[in-house]
């Protein structure tokens, strides 16, 4: 039986804080190469209501999921929604906060399993509603990396810190410019008369199952073979052919992906930017291997609809959602004459993210 929040807490909860997802435009797979990106947040959210649990055991229930787990004060989560959580909570204790047992209620509209950092949103989410539960100081930064460490340690994905920072920083009318190595952020405008809309395959995308690790140590190699600490310091791009394959075509993908997200983040006409976001696709599709024959097919759907610039696979790969840069006023009827093309072959595409150009940040809710 679904709880509604009342239920669940036996009446209102201490804090309510959220989150949003991202989608990425550029910069994929470059994170956990110390490499840059240029994410934006998602109108969706994920919000988590926290109160102190009055007993010696945690508490967590998802009304999306309708799944409940319950852990002793010194027990541990199992393998799933739980284990993001309890990885925020440990990490925290960690770093000295005393954090006592806790009932956790999570709802969010984010769709989970399409590419949008559903995961990234919860962890945030959790540790935002923590520091205002308990008080403690936690600045936004600090927060996206133990909330990236919680996903490594606990959920047991290997993950690059990009969707902690966006889930962290990002706002919804602007892209979010990241370097990895030094946490150098800052906003960047969208280029004028654009607007963004994600569209899922229909496909979903299982990260951990998936063969992110993989690429991320054939990245490793590639760095090490070439003799630099990561894929960002290969100074001149042709290096990277002297490489064995696949970790010539690994290594092209990143170092030439971060040139793109450089170029992109200086300023460059909707035209170019739509351009630099094809190009992208083509190197994940050709060069990173992580596309797919449906998000191939929704890209070339979405690039031939009147009014779009340009479109790429958007998160990890393996599944998910495209992104699709229009011009201003064009996304939803691009959008529905794409999906018309993708679903003729049965295929079950949806409108997932029509993301504002001139919608304010949201407040953190406390």
């Amino acid at each position: 039986m679904t709880l509604n929040p009342d239920t669940f807490f036996g009446g209102a909860p201490e804090v309510n804080a959220s989150a949003p997802g991202r989608v990425n435009l550029l910069g994929e797979h470059t994170d956990y190469n110390d490499g840059f990106m240029l994410p934006v947040a998602t109108p969706q959210r994920t919000t988590v209501a926290i109160s102190r649990s009055g007993d010696d055991h945690f508490h967590f229930y998802s009304p999306n999921l309708d799944a409940s787990v319950t852990f002793a004060r010194d027990g541990s989560a199992p393998q799933g929604f739980g284990s993001y959580i309890e990885g925020c909570i440990r990490l925290m204790q960690a770093e000295g906060i005393e954090v006592p047992p806790l009932r956790v209620y999570v709802e969010t509209d984010l769709p989970v399993g399409s590419g949008l950092s559903s995961s990234a949103a919860l962890e945030v989410a959790t540790l935002r509603a923590m520091r205002a539960l308990l008080g403690f100081e936690l600045d936004d930064v600090k927060l996206a990396r133990i909330a990236q460490r919680a996903e490594i340690e606990y959920a047991r994905v290997n993950c690059g810190i990009m969707d902690q920072m966006a889930s962290s920083l990002a706002d919804e009318s602007n892209m979010l410019f990241i370097d990895a190595r030094t946490l150098e952020h800052r906003l960047v405008p969208l280029p004028a008369d654009t607007e963004l809309i994600v569209v899922d395959s229909g496909v979903a995308r299982k990260l951990a199952a998936s063969k992110y690790n993989e690429r991320r140590a054939e990245c490793e190699e590639g760095a090490k073979k070439l003799g630099v600490q990561a894929l960002r310091d290969v100074a001149d791009p042709s290096a990277v052919e002297a490489l064995p394959s696949p970790l010539r075509e690994r290594a092209r993908h990143v170092v030439r992906e971060n040139l793109r997200v450089l170029e992109a983040a200086q300023g460059v006409s909707a035209e170019r930017f739509g351009e630099l976001m094809n190009d992208s696709h083509f190197s994940l599709r050709d060069d990173y291997e992580v596309s797919i024959p449906e998000l191939d097919a929704l890209c070339e759907a979405l690039r031939a609809a009147p009014g779009v610039l340009g479109a790429r696979l958007t998160g990890a790969g393996f599944g998910g959602a495209c992104v699709a840069l229009c011009r201003k006023g064009q996304a939803q009827q691009a959008a529905a004459s794409a999906l018309a093309a993708y679903d003729q072959d049965g295929r079950q595409g949806r409108i997932l993210v029509p993301v504002p150009t001139d919608r304010k940040d949201h407040d953190e809710p406390v």
